[in-house]
């Protein structure tokens, strides 16, 4: 390679990587912008009650995020919400409760939950036909979500669906 053709080289490498770097900028703008704009809607989460009863159902698998119901592509991106990780869910008579690796758990209770279903996607997560267990909830400031889990053993979501005198999300 001669001198002309690898400082050529080495130019467009330099605008190749601040064109990178800018995208990666502007996303993470976006991100902090709607956090901001979510931030007034969403309120606060619910607090775990000190005291809760026996798990009747616990599922492992991962913690795909929240979206503003009905709008599956709206992602809630309000403190660590917007996150995926592994999470185990666990179905308690006052509520569920979803415990995150390396967040905040949340806390979803009884009187707040209007349903329980299967969908394919939620917050941008596609999954086979029903592969994702989406909980329709009212915040506390009155906001409807959908919080979506994708289990690791998806037989399991028949004992959620059950759990639920509602069944389906209205």
């Amino acid at each position: 390679m001669n001198s002309d053709t690898l400082v050529a080289s080495l130019v467009i490498a330099g605008l190749l990587a601040l064109l990178i770097a800018l995208i990666i900028q502007l996303m993470l703008r976006g991100w902090r912008r709607r956090a901001e704009r979510q931030a007034e809607l969403i309120g606060t989460l619910p607090e775990i009650p000190g005291q809760v009863g026996p798990a009747t159902i616990t599922t492992a698998g991962i913690y795909v995020g929240c979206t503003m119901a009905p709008a599956w592509s709206q992602r809630i991106t309000v403190g660590d919400v917007g996150y995926r990780s592994k999470a185990v869910l666990t179905r308690h008579h006052e509520g569920i409760l979803v415990q995150r690796t390396g967040a905040q758990p949340i806390w979803i209770p009884a009187e707040s939950i209007s349903g329980i279903r299967t969908e394919h996607v939620v917050a941008g997560k596609v999954a086979a036909r029903d592969g994702i267990l989406a909980i329709r909830w009212r915040l506390p400031s009155g906001v409807k979500i959908d919080t979506g889990f994708r289990a690791n053993n998806r037989d399991e979501y028949k004992g959620w669906l059950q759990s639920w005198p509602e069944g389906v999300a209205k």
